[in-house]
C-alpha cells in the first residue's frame, strides 16, 4: 500500500470518527434564525480575530433589526448596553495581559456573546415591533431617526454605548407620546406635538454628533 493510499484511508476514518461530535456541537440550522456560535471543526474558544468578527456580526444583526422594525428602541438600548459592557470587559482583560486575550478570556467572552446572540434572536422574533411604515408625523420622524441609527451601528460610526444612549432617548419619547395620546383620546395636542418635535430635534443633533466624533465601534 502506498503512502498516499494509507493517508487517504486514515483521513476518511478520522472524518467518520469526528462526524458525531460535529453534529452535536454545531449550532441551530439557518432556518431557525440563530447564528452559529462556533465552527463545526473548532474545539475550544474563538480566536482573537473571531472575537472581533463576532462583535461585528452582532452589530449587523442589531442594525438590521432596528432598520426593519423587529427591534424596538427599548430592546435595542438593552442589547447595545450589554454589548458596551462586553466591550469594556474585553478592554479590561487586555489591559491585564499586555494587550492580549488569554484562552480563558476568549472562552468567557465567547460564552457571553453566545448569550447575547440568543437574546438578539429572541427580541427580533417576539411580538414587540416598531411600525416600519408609519403614517403620523411623529412616526415618520422616528422612523427616519431609526434608519440613521441603524446605519451608524452597521458602519461602526456609532459605538454600542452611543447607540444604547440614543435608543434610550428614543424609547422615552415614544413612551411620552403614548401617554399623551392615551390622555387625549388618541391624539396629541398642538403643545404636545411641539414638545415632541423639540425632543426629536435634540436626538437628531445627538445622532449627528455621535456619528461624526472620534469614537468608532
Amino acid at each position: 500500500m502506498t503512502n498516499y493510499t494509507r493517508m487517504t484511508l486514515l483521513s476518511a476514518a478520522l472524518a467518520a470518527f469526528l462526524l458525531p461530535a460535529t453534529a452535536q456541537t454545531s449550532s441551530a440550522p439557518a432556518s431557525a434564525g440563530a447564528p452559529a456560535t462556533t465552527t463545526p471543526a473548532q474545539t475550544g474558544p474563538e480566536t482573537g480575530q473571531q472575537v472581533q468578527q463576532r462583535k461585528e456580526n452582532q452589530q449587523d444583526r442589531i442594525a438590521n433589526g432596528v432598520a426593519n422594525g423587529s427591534l424596538t428602541s427599548n430592546e435595542t438600548s438593552n442589547l447595545e448596553k450589554k454589548e458596551s459592557q462586553l466591550n469594556q470587559e474585553e478592554r479590561d482583560m487586555k489591559a491585564m495581559d499586555n494587550g492580549h486575550l488569554t484562552k480563558a478570556d476568549r472562552a468567557t467572552l465567547q460564552q457571553q456573546q453566545n448569550q447575547l446572540s440568543n437574546q438578539i434572536h429572541q427580541d427580533k422574533h417576539n411580538a414587540n415591533v416598531q411600525n416600519p411604515h408609519p403614517t403620523t408625523e411623529f412616526g415618520k420622524r422616528r422612523e427616519n431617526q431609526q434608519d440613521r441609527i441603524a446605519q451608524g451601528i452597521k458602519s461602526g460610526q456609532l459605538t454600542a454605548g452611543e447607540a444604547s444612549h440614543l435608543e434610550n432617548r428614543e424609547s422615552n419619547i415614544s413612551q411620552e407620546v403614548k401617554k399623551d395620546r392615551a390622555a387625549n383620546g388618541g391624539k396629541l395636542t398642538a403643545a404636545e406635538r411641539a414638545q415632541v418635535n423639540r425632543q426629536q430635534n435634540h436626538v437628531s443633533k445627538q445622532i449627528y454628533k455621535d456619528k461624526h466624533n472620534a469614537r468608532h465601534q
